[in-house]
């Protein structure tokens, strides 16, 4: 019984520490309403799961939890949508929006990110919004340490060239004194 509860009480102290990052990460795959659909499911595996074998790597055990679920969600919609609806969807999921919508930088810097290839994409949320290292990010990713390393660095390459682009065309906005 002692060890239930064990299991339980590390569980919960889990829930308490990481479900608000994989929140705003789910979010970003599948859209804010079903964020928390796909992290329940990632904390009802936790349940289920051996503590002993996740113990080292909960994070980004977690987070792969939580990746393959949201990924999945959206394999089953494509099949649902057509291919352009399901785009269409998936460019509006920002994330969470809270602030990002109350500031225009914030906004931008969101579509700039929604602009990255996948891989480049998910790498900066999972660094940004997850908190991850390059080795947790390898890990939910399948990629190497360095691999993340590199696509992280081209990723805030890209990020850095379109904010000046962005920042370059104010007359481009329709930004004129009356």
């Amino acid at each position: 019984m002692t060890e239930t509860l064990t299991h339980k009480e590390w569980v919960l102290a889990a829930l308490s520490k990481h479900e608000r990052a994989l929140l705003r990460f789910a979010a970003t795959l599948v859209g804010a309403d079903r964020a928390g659909d796909v992290v329940q499911d990632a904390f009802l595996e936790l349940c289920k799961a051996d503590r002993v074998a996740i113990e080292g790597k909960l994070v980004p055990w977690l987070f792969t939890v939580t990746r393959n679920r949201a990924l999945s969600i959206r394999r089953v919609e494509r099949r649902h949508l057509g291919e352009e609806e399901a785009h269409a969807m998936e460019s509006l999921d920002v994330g969470p929006h809270g602030a990002l919508e109350t500031k225009e930088a914030g906004r931008t810097a969101a579509a700039l990110v929604e602009g990255l290839p996948p891989k480049h994409r998910e790498a900066v949320l999972l660094r940004f919004t997850g908190g991850l290292s390059y080795k947790e990010i390898g890990e939910v990713t399948g990629l190497t340490t360095n691999h993340v390393g590199v696509i992280l660095h081209e990723a805030m390459t890209r990020l850095r060239q379109a904010m000046k682009a962005h920042e370059a065309e104010p007359a481009a906005t329709g930004r004129r004194s009356a």
